[in-house]
């Protein structure tokens, strides 16, 4: 018997649980119909936060799964696509996700390597993971301000499941 702890399956989990905190404020803009609106000039509307998510995780995925590290940019038709078709698009992405994630080596996550995308310092994936990670809670974060702002009662933050 081994003592050794799954790091691999603990991230994808925490990562996992995470969307569906996402995929929770997402819908609540959507019904409150402030899905593009932002509350102060200058800031992104959450459909451009999703996107710059999805858009960062699909990256990710391709790069490690099929080593494209090329790093397509969302469809620009999502920017004004339905709600309907802007959520399939973010399903879509974490299923991909799921597909590759299974088939990456541990090692390839902790491998030290050069920046793909923004030409920042070297790292290793689970690095760049992890950084991918905040940056989606600190956008759901945002949600939740705008959803206050608005006068919404946002979903529960405890609750990690989808609804």
């Amino acid at each position: 018997m081994t003592n050794e702890f799954d790091w691999k399956t603990w991230f994808f989990k925490v990562w996992e649980d995470n969307r569906h905190l996402t995929n929770n404020v997402a819908p609540a803009l959507a019904s409150a119909d402030a899905l593009d609106k932002t509350p102060v000039e200058g800031m992104r509307s959450f459909r451009q936060l999703l996107l710059e998510i999805w858009g960062i995780e699909r990256a990710y995925a391709q790069g490690l799964g099929h080593d494209d590290w090329q790093g397509q940019a969302p469809p620009e038709t999502l920017h004004t696509a339905s709600v309907d078709e802007l959520f399939a698009f973010g399903r879509e992405v974490r299923e991909q996700t799921r597909q590759v994630w299974s088939t990456i080596p541990f090692e390839s996550l902790t491998q030290v390597r050069p920046d793909p995308f923004w030409g920042g310092p070297e790292g290793t994936v689970m690095g760049w993971l992890t950084y991918a990670l905040e940056n989606e809670i600190h956008h759901r974060g945002q949600g939740y301000v705008y959803l206050r702002l608005l006068g919404h009662e946002p979903p529960a933050f405890y609750v990690r499941t989808e609804s």
